[in-house]
């Protein structure tokens, strides 16, 4: 919304210079986004008066022009603007002048001819060229009407003046127009604040005479009313008007389209003007399109309507499509002489739905869609026809037609004053309360320190009690209310949670491995909706996803990571290691919430070390990322067991469930190489997921060390024959079952399968370490223990080599 400073005044008497004034409504909830001075970088501006014009005898396209500048003798000015004439006036950058971008105004000759200045364009002097005037879109401005040469060309302009752009919020709509600005304003200097005049002089006919008003669903059109103007005159609207137009950012059409538009700016009321005479009927029926119906609108485009559609007809096609664009055979031309002012209030949501469905956001879609002030529409109608009598010559019949309700102006909400205080933390009086209120146009009544407020229905944002102790604090001032410290009984200092503490240990070991970490969407496409996911239970699904691509809640981070990759291996960073730590998501049908669980995910691709100069290099592989996992537990002082298992999209052969305390967490394997290639991953690419929250509720004891022991230690190899389906886990699961208090370790560093072996055994090959941390171990208590490990192996299958 882009407020005028020189409008503003208009309405509210505040005399302060922009940036106080742009400081003080940013410090009170509204930011000021901008400030755009017209004024800036401008000097020596006048109005001039082009007395002839000669073609310039060396150049086709040029004109010398004399020109009365409010000096002794007029100056001769060489323009080339196809649109100069003799008798317009003009504007002027005298010798000396500057116009914004740095141009300077210099005494130069053209073509052999002096030129003393530069006749400008609405362009040259700030004014974008989107709202420029049509018929000066092309050339020079001139004046429509007569202006004193010499005459400050901003001030006949009504340029002298800075715009200030708000950045609103979706719910301070009533800061989308200029009597709200005006409010806002006067609230917060307590100046008096001055409303437009609405009330027109008006014919002993009445409206109802000539058109009738039928909504046929009040649902959607709650009020609908119109008022008839008769033998408009139509032509450019007065230079004051077009001026606030442009610098809103609407480019002036003609008087009735401008007043339209004007009415919209001043009250934020959308209003459309019908060709009375073209509208095909003396009926005005509201209702809902019907499914398939087609109308043409203003931009010339034809459009195909849905039964959610609110449409303006002439009792049989339509005219108009409700809240968002008029129709192309009822708008408003040259020719136009009846009018027909209409101002409705539309169902916000039906509105959002057709204007974005249809890709036609204009200024009226967007404040019907916010909800606009019922207490201006009836205002903003008059005001209309108060314009349209005095700036086209219209006579306004009497009355106005209307159909339906135009509900309550006001909403009123109890508050007592020590409600107000003791959530503000402040000491305000009833007096200062009531004050504030008062100031933004809260009518307030005091019974004893219990307050009714009277809300105007032009601030549909304040709706509770909490909505107007925030708008007194606003009013009152946030930098006025006193700071103060909380006070408690007991204070104790912050320090990490248990889970934040463990995080931040997982995060830097992870970091420290090498791995960056990630964030990604929430949402996945359906048909990776359950990739890489554990669990049976459907996926959430959005009722209006933006795009296919984001339609589903994901189960499984690793979707999103395995696209991380190949966005980077795409770009020739072939080596990736990512990990990841959010949520994923799971139904629990219909009515009930869904499960929130947080994950741990991980992606590893490429060289994870490359010494070139050693001709050295290391590729990711299953231990390497095992090693990863090996690492967070043993941070967490956690251990993690693994098990052969298959996964969907996982390498059938190198995938294993990683367990905690005989739980399965999560899995760690190799990407299938068909997924791998539909991704374009040429090197081999691993990944690991593990329930983040289960390994988070592991209770971790206190840290107890151990002193260095001073005993040798004894190991001993074993190699076993076993089937090709047992796993090195399984033995050395029994090993550490049967080794008592003198097994240290134990790890297999050998596994051969082929020649000299049966078909369908392996051999493995495993190193046993022994310990005795108080005494020296005698050769008899080893010999114990292994002969009873290897008794334990040989009863479950295995035959010693």
């Amino acid at each position: 919304m882009f407020v005028s400073k020189e409008w503003l005044e208009s309405l509210v008497a505040v005399n302060e210079p922009i940036q106080s004034l742009a400081e003080r409504i940013t410090r009170t909830g509204i930011e000021v986004d901008d400030i755009i001075d017209y004024t800036a970088e401008i000097k020596k501006l006048v109005v001039g008066y082009v007395e002839s014009k000669t073609q310039h005898p060396n150049a086709d396209k040029l004109n010398i022009c004399k020109v009365d500048i409010g000096e002794e003798e007029p100056v001769q000015i060489v323009c080339g603007a196809p649109n100069v004439d003799a008798g317009q006036y003009v504007i002027v950058a005298t010798v000396g002048g500057r116009l914004p971008g740095g141009v300077k105004i210099k005494r130069a000759k053209l073509r052999g001819e002096v030129s003393e200045g530069m006749i400008c364009s609405l362009q040259e002097i700030g004014v974008q060229s989107n709202v420029v005037p049509k018929a000066f879109e092309e050339g020079i401005y001139n004046f429509p009407n007569e202006v004193k040469p010499g005459t400050d060309a901003l001030e006949a302009l009504y340029l002298n003046d800075q715009v200030m752009e708000f950045d609103l919020t979706p719910n301070r709509a009533d800061a989308l127009s200029m009597v709200g600005a005006a409010y806002e304003t006067s609230a917060l200097y307590g100046a008096p604040l001055t409303l437009p005049e609405t009330q027109p002089d008006t014919t002993e006919t009445s409206a109802s005479e000539e058109i009738s008003v039928t909504v046929e669903n009040p649902d959607k059109t709650p009020y609908y009313s119109a008022r008839v103007v008769k033998n408009v005159k139509i032509g450019p609207s007065p230079m004051w008007m077009q001026a606030r137009l442009m610098k809103a950012g609407i480019r002036p059409i003609n008087n009735v389209v401008d007043i339209s538009n004007y009415v919209l700016l001043e009250y934020g009321q959308p209003l459309h003007m019908f060709d009375q005479d073209h509208i095909g009927s003396d009926k005005i029926v509201v209702r809902q399109a019907q499914e398939g119906e087609k109308m043409t609108t203003l931009d010339d485009t034809e459009r195909e309507l849905l039964a959610s559609d609110i449409v303006i007809t002439n009792g049989k096609e339509p005219i108009a499509l409700g809240g968002v664009m008029g129709g192309d055979f009822s708008e408003v031309t040259e020719q136009t002489q009846n009018v027909v002012v209409e101002g409705a209030i539309f169902d916000p949501v039906s509105i959002r739905h057709t204007s974005r469905r249809l890709n036609l956001r204009s200024e009226s879609s967007s404040r019907f869609e916010k909800g606009i002030a019922t207490e201006f529409v009836d205002q903003a109608v008059d005001r209309a026809c108060y314009l349209l009598e005095h700036y086209a010559q219209g006579e306004v019949l009497s009355d106005r037609v209307a159909s339906g309700d135009l509900g309550e102006f006001i909403t009123p909400i109890e508050i007592t004053v020590d409600k107000i205080n003791n959530t503000i933390g402040s000491e305000m009086t009833v007096e200062a309360i009531v004050k504030s209120l008062s100031q933004l146009g809260f009518k307030t009544e005091n019974n004893e320190g219990n307050l009714t407020v009277y809300v105007p229905s032009r601030r549909r944002d304040v709706k509770i009690k909490e909505d107007l102790i925030e708008e007194v604090a606003r009013i009152y001032g946030y930098d006025e209310i006193p700071s103060t410290l909380p006070v408690f009984e007991q204070v104790t200092s912050g320090q990490l949670t248990d889970r934040q503490s463990k995080t931040r240990i997982l995060k830097r070991t992870l970091e420290g491995a090498g791995l960056s970490e990630a964030i990604t969407y929430s949402l996945v496409d359906r048909a990776r909706g359950k990739a890489f996911s554990v669990s049976d239970k459907p996926n959430i699904e959005l009722l209006m996803p933006m795009s296919e691509a984001h339609a589903v809640l994901r189960q499984s981070l690793l979707p999103h990571l395995i696209d991380a990759v190949a966005y980077n291996v795409a770009r020739k960073n072939t080596n990736v290691f990512l990990y990841e730590i959010g949520r994923v998501f799971f139904a629990n049908g219909k009515g009930e919430l869904p499960d929130e669980v947080e994950y741990l995910s991980g992606i590893l691709t490429g060289e994870y070390s490359s010494n070139q100069w050693q001709g050295k290099k290391e590729l990711t592989d299953f231990y390497l990322a095992k090693g990863v996992l090996d690492a967070v537990a043993e941070k967490l002082d956690v251990t993690f067991d693994y098990e052969a298992t298959q996964m969907d999209g996982l390498h059938p052969g190198r995938t294993a469930n990683v367990l905690l305390n005989g739980e399965v967490i999560g899995f760690i394997g190799e990407l299938h190489p068909q997924l791998a290639e539909e991704n374009d991953l040429k090197q081999r690419t691993y990944v690991f997921e593990l329930n983040y929250d289960k390994l988070m509720n592991v209770s971790v004891g206190y840290i107890n060390y151990e002193q260095i022991p001073k005993y040798p230690g004894v190991t001993r190899d074993i190699a076993l024959e076993v089937d090709t389906t047992v796993s090195a886990a399984e033995l050395i699961s029994t090993i550490k079952a049967h080794g008592g208090k003198i097994l240290q370790d134990a790890q297999v560093f050998d596994v051969y399968e082929g020649e000299h072996m049966e078909a369908g055994k392996k051999s493995v090959a495993i190193r046993i370490s022994y310990l005795d941390t108080e005494n020296t171990l005698t050769d008899e208590q080893v010999t114990a223990v292994h002969d009873e490990i290897v008794n334990a192996l040989t009863a479950e299958g295995a035959v010693i080599r």
